[in-house]
């Protein structure tokens, strides 16, 4: 970030964040740090990289994205 305190700065980070928040740790109730932990690895690595649409990729996941790119 740029700007201390400025959002914009670092938008796609705040993205993330936000979409981890509100598609996982906001109905999750942790009982330790590193069942917080493993649960977000798992929702990052299985879900988000590989299965999770992004429409700034075009509607593809992030390895798929990846793969056609590496591919041409």
């Amino acid at each position: 970030m740029s700007r201390k305190g400025n959002c914009y700065d670092n938008a796609v980070a705040e993205s993330f964040f936000s979409i981890l928040k509100n598609e996982l740790v906001h109905h999750q109730r942790y009982r330790t740090r590193d069942d917080a932990s493993r649960e977000i690895f798992a929702f990052i690595e299985g879900f988000y990289n590989r299965q999770r649409l992004h429409q700034s990729l075009g509607y593809l996941a992030p390895l798929e994205f990846e793969r056609r790119v590496s591919d041409s």
